[in-house]
């Protein structure tokens, strides 16, 4: 069913109304019309109803075509607008249309086909224009809603900056405070370990068999202590970036011997075998070769540490690229793969609780993950839960101290130098019964 347009004709001359009314009528327009003779009545009508279009007589006797324009676009009276004038004047076309006018026709022109394709026009260009407006509106307030949401944006970004810089400030002071408290115990620390060792001597006290072994006592818990306190130093060194490595010509096979033997002990009192091999055709590399020792320390005191029976193997040897390789494995208790890339956190142990079974700061795997990634080496980690784990670490024969890390502020404690996996290796057996000389190609 065709649409039933309402349309109003402004016109004070019944003659011209007519011929309107007669065009319409005869293209077959589907209408309601309404009929006034002066611009107030007109927009006291277009205030009440909503027409389709208007039909403006330019001419009128209170009020000529451009005024009346004004007065209807002042009210916001918005309505396709078509002006009819006695004239074909094309200057007065143009100032009509910029004054809002949707189109210009004169009377001349005045027929069936020319009214209603006029008409036509003007509602459709109407309704697109509406349509832009409308699109131009809900853009707008798109617009404000994302202006408004980047200012809100804007403020939270300088509050998290903000933050951050209390956090760095409150991290500042944290290492700080940690290096300070550390370098301040070691010095009485290290009065109470020598004092006890001198008391141990046979020749500066006689003691008898108890007190010698409270003396023991003290001066073991003090060189643990004192471990522990050069742990929390060199990770507030290396927060703060102010570790630097002093690489000098060592020979690593005597390092690592010389690390198991210190170790060896402890082993022992838990009955479990320590085998070492070192397969290298030259034993000399360039490196730090405290840094080393501190490496190999850890994870051998790990592994004793962590392992009840069985045995521990240590392996050096050569790889590919001029790389040396140091493996630590263990029959011990095994790491769970949801806890392989959190064991290398800062403070972070697998068992957190206050009366865990192992004691410990929970930084040494956090420092040597740190150390290897300043020495340019890699980390590789196999484990299976009650069935043990084996460290490796490479390491280039000669290391390069890069300028990025050994002036960086902060190094990255858990970093992308790990590699890990929980799938045992063909070569990495399931029972530890024999200490195999080759180490798992992983592929992760």
């Amino acid at each position: 069913m065709e649409e039933t347009l309402k349309i109003l004709v402004v016109n004070n001359d019944e003659a011209d109304r007519m011929a309107v009314r007669l065009a319409l009528a005869k293209a077959g327009i589907c209408m309601e019309l309404h009929e006034v003779s002066e611009i107030n009545k007109a927009l006291a009508a277009l205030k009440s109803t909503n027409f389709d279009c208007v039909f403006l007589d330019n001419s009128l006797p209170d009020q000529d075509g451009l005024n009346s324009i004004h007065k209807l676009r002042s009210l916001e009276i918005k309505v396709p607008l078509v002006i009819l004038s006695a004239q074909g004047n094309e200057q007065i076309a143009v100032e009509l249309m910029k004054a809002g006018a949707t189109d210009y026709l004169p009377k001349s022109k005045l027929s069936p086909e020319t009214l209603a394709q006029t008409l036509r026009n003007a509602i459709r260009l109407y309704r697109a224009e509406m349509e832009a407006a409308l699109a131009n509106q809900k853009l707008k307030e798109s617009y404000e809603q994302l202006l408004h949401k980047n200012q809100e944006l804007e403020k939270q970004r300088q509050q998290i900056q903000l933050q951050n810089l209390k956090l760095l400030e409150a991290s500042r002071l944290k290492s700080q405070f940690l290096a300070t408290i550390s370098h301040e115990l070691r010095t009485p620390m290290n009065a109470i370990i020598g004092f006890s060792q001198i008391l141990l001597r046979p020749k500066f006290a006689q003691l008898t068999n108890q007190q010698a072994d409270l003396v023991e006592r003290i001066l073991n818990n003090g060189k643990h202590l004192l471990m522990l306190l050069n742990e929390v130093l060199d990770f507030s060194k290396l927060e703060s970036g102010k570790l630097d490595l002093k690489p000098e010509i060592f020979d690593l096979s005597k390092i690592v011997n010389k690390t198991v033997e210190e170790i060896r002990s402890l082993a022992e009192a838990k009955k479990l075998s320590l085998v070492v091999k070192t397969d290298l055709q030259n034993t000399l590399v360039f490196n730090d070769p405290v840094r080393v020792h501190q490496i190999v320390i850890n994870l051998l005191s790990n592994a004793v540490k962590f392992t009840e029976n069985g045995g521990i193997w240590v392996e050096v040897k050569e790889t590919a690229n001029n790389r040396v390789t140091i493996s630590i494995r263990d029959t011990g208790i095994g790491i769970s793969p949801g806890d392989f890339e959190h064991i290398f956190e800062a403070f972070r142990q697998v068992d957190q609780g206050i009366s865990r079974k192992y004691p410990g700061t929970g930084l040494g795997l956090a420092i040597i993950d740190s150390l290897v990634q300043m020495m340019g080496g890699e980390i590789f980690l196999e484990s299976q839960l009650e069935v043990g784990s084996i460290f490796i670490i490479e390491l280039p024969r000669q290391i390069i101290l890069a300028p990025s890390l050994a002036d960086s502020s902060s190094l990255n404690f858990g970093s992308d130098n790990l590699y890990y996996s929980h799938n045992n290796h063909p070569e990495f057996p399931s029972k530890f019964s024999k200490y195999s000389l080759g180490y798992p190609n992983l592929k992760l």
